[in-house]
């Protein structure tokens, strides 16, 4: 039997042999010093280490056992500390199991299985006329859609009976529930107040198609509070664990309350008989900013065939679903050594663990991003080929770790028995970079126009002139856009001027500031919207959108000979960081 594998040993070292107060073996291995022992019930003794020289060692107190192949005092209070914190021992059957399937398992000869990733599209407001694009588009494309929309029976007519479909109203967040939105990373928000002729339309919808320049409007159905901005409410709520934040997921650290949210304690060598000995402390000024921050520290020791020492966090009451992130990045002040961090994704006391070491450099402060797909499924210090790929939607546990051993029976270069301190000032899970959007939002050109200090609106749309008479509409798309700026999302704010029926092509004029004024087809949106999707340079940008054809000219194409494809990011890249328009309003926001 190979010490390294048997199914104590936490970190690729063998288990001690142990005698308890009433004189019975309890674990096994051959030692260095060439003792045998095997796993024994009661008085059943073997006969290299079963004579009368040993009797007195037998004499133990009910606080202290000896380890025999090292000599050295192994605490057994301590390891009984360590298994009530973490709720309890391995479950004994497993034990047993793991024993037999270390006695035939050979090295790994495969990778291991790769992380799944989703590149599905949520579109919202699917069935309306920029929506249904949006659709074609990404189909086109090749990429996965996944619609939101009220209304089942017209979804599947519209966009085909396979239609991956949640049914859900952004007005009602009871019907948003976040479970149908996982895996979701990127959404399309199309969804927008109907607005419609006074007097009814015809069955082709042909008013509708004109836009309000040319027929009396109203609101047909909720209200614009209900649907630009509780509605955005809801639906923000619903996909912002999903889509990510910009600046990742703080999942340790001193801001706020994210202290608490980690019980830490210590998972050392003593739980298979080594006396190394670890713990987890607050240092109150000891960031590099001179606040607080977390240490692992202690001594690790290869005694009693240890060499390993680690903190490890209490199982989390929920799940973290960290499903929309790339890794979890550390800030840490290195000492030269190599860690491991240990993700796990199982309530179970002894599990797979997903691990990656890292190199630290001796006395700097620094950042090691660990990205998920570079984890390695590890089960006491062996790679496990058959685990399932890690799943970032349900972690429970994360640990870091100082080992004599890496994996497979490799071990660590820059192990040193002795003292040593690891400050890590925040644990949080990040992007890729560059970031990319993962919410882009259709609003409106003249949301921040209604009762702008000067502004003359005979000549403005319709929309801007009768802002109040349409229940406010234009305010609450304003509201509502600035739910998405300041959610943390990664966002594109598109506000296309008037909408209108005709093909995609012409020549377009990007614009900040909401000053301009025109029309653009529901394609052409649909095709900037996807483009911005992959598009670094449209993060956090809120921009305005016409063609250079005027109202009065109608668009068409030569179906023989079709415009170029555009290039997107020839436009995006022009676009600044931080201008909405909201800055001519001088601190006077429109009245509800």
């Amino acid at each position: 039997m190979n010490c390294s594998s048997s199914a104590f040993s936490c970190c690729g070292v063998s288990p001690p042999v142990l005698a308890n107060p009433r004189g019975q073996f309890t674990a096994s291995c051959l030692t260095r010093t060439n003792q045998k022992a095997h796993f024994l019930g009661s008085k059943q003794f073997p006969r290299g280490i079963h004579n009368p020289a040993n009797r007195a060692s037998l004499r133990l107190s009910q606080r202290e056992v000896i380890a025999f192949a090292g000599k050295q005092s192994w605490d057994i209070g301590r390891f009984a500390k360590t298994l009530f914190f973490f709720n309890g021992p391995p479950n004994p059957l497993k034990v047993v199991e793991s024993i037999l399937t270390s006695l035939t398992a050979s090295a790994p000869t495969e990778a291991p299985k790769k992380m799944e990733t989703s590149d599905v599209v949520l579109v919202t407001g699917a069935t309306g006329g920029v929506g249904r694009r949006v659709v074609d588009v990404l189909r086109k494309k090749g990429l996965p859609v996944r619609v939101l929309a009220r209304n089942e029976e017209k979804a599947r007519k519209m966009l085909g009976p396979d239609v991956d479909l949640i049914i859900g109203d952004v007005t009602k967040g009871d019907t948003l529930d976040p479970k149908y939105f996982k895996g979701i990373k990127k959404v399309i928000n199309a969804v927008s107040v109907i607005v419609g002729p006074k007097e009814g339309d015809t069955p082709d919808r042909q008013k509708y198609s004109q836009g309000i320049k040319f027929f009396e409007p109203e609101i047909k159905g909720p209200s614009p509070e209900m649907v630009e901005y509780l509605g955005m409410q809801n639906l923000l709520s619903a996909i912002k664990n999903s889509v990510g934040l910009s600046e990742g997921k703080l999942l340790f650290g001193f801001k706020g309350n994210l202290l608490g949210k980690f019980m830490w304690g210590a998972l050392d060598d003593v739980v298979m008989g080594g006396v190394s000995e670890s713990a987890f402390q607050i240092q109150p000024t000891g960031s590099e900013t001179g606040e607080a921050t977390g240490l692992f520290k202690g001594t690790v020791s290869t005694s009693n065939n240890g060499g390993f020492t680690s903190i490890r966090t209490k199982n989390f009451t929920v799940p973290e679903d960290l499903s929309a992130y790339d890794g979890v990045e550390l800030r840490v002040k290195g000492d030269g050594r190599r860690y491991k961090l240990i993700i796990r994704t199982s309530y179970e006391w002894d599990t797979i663990g997903y691990t990656a070491s890292f190199d630290t450099t001796k006395g700097e402060w620094q950042s090691v991003k660990i990205p998920f797909s570079s984890l390695i499924p590890v089960f006491r210090a062996r790679t496990k080929l058959d685990a399932p790929p890690f799943d970032a939607s349900y972690i429970t546990a994360i640990q870091l770790m100082f080992s004599k051993f890496e994996y497979d029976g490799k071990l660590n270069p820059t192990f040193a028995e002795g003292q040593f301190e690891l400050p890590f000032s925040s644990i949080k899970a990040y992007l890729n970079e560059p970031i990319t959007p993962r919410f882009v939002h259709v609003s409106s050109a003249g949301v921040t126009r209604p009762e702008r200090p000067g502004l003359d609106l005979s000549k403005q749309p319709p929309a801007v002139r009768m802002n109040k008479e349409l229940g406010s509409i234009l305010t609450y798309k304003l509201k509502g856009e600035d739910l998405i700026r300041e959610s943390g999302v990664p966002y594109t704010i598109v506000r296309p001027c008037a909408l209108t029926e005709e093909p995609a092509g012409a020549d377009l004029i990007f614009e900040q500031g909401d000053n301009i004024t025109g029309k653009i087809s529901r394609e052409e949106v649909a095709l900037i919207c996807v483009a911005a999707l992959e598009s670094p340079s449209a993060v956090g940008k809120t921009f305005e959108v016409k063609s250079t054809v005027p109202f009065s000219e109608p668009f068409v194409i030569d179906p023989s000979n079709p415009p170029p494809e555009k290039d997107y990011e020839v436009y995006f890249k022009e676009l600044k960081d931080g201008i909405t328009g909201k800055e001519a309003l001088e601190g006077t926001p429109a009245q509800v």
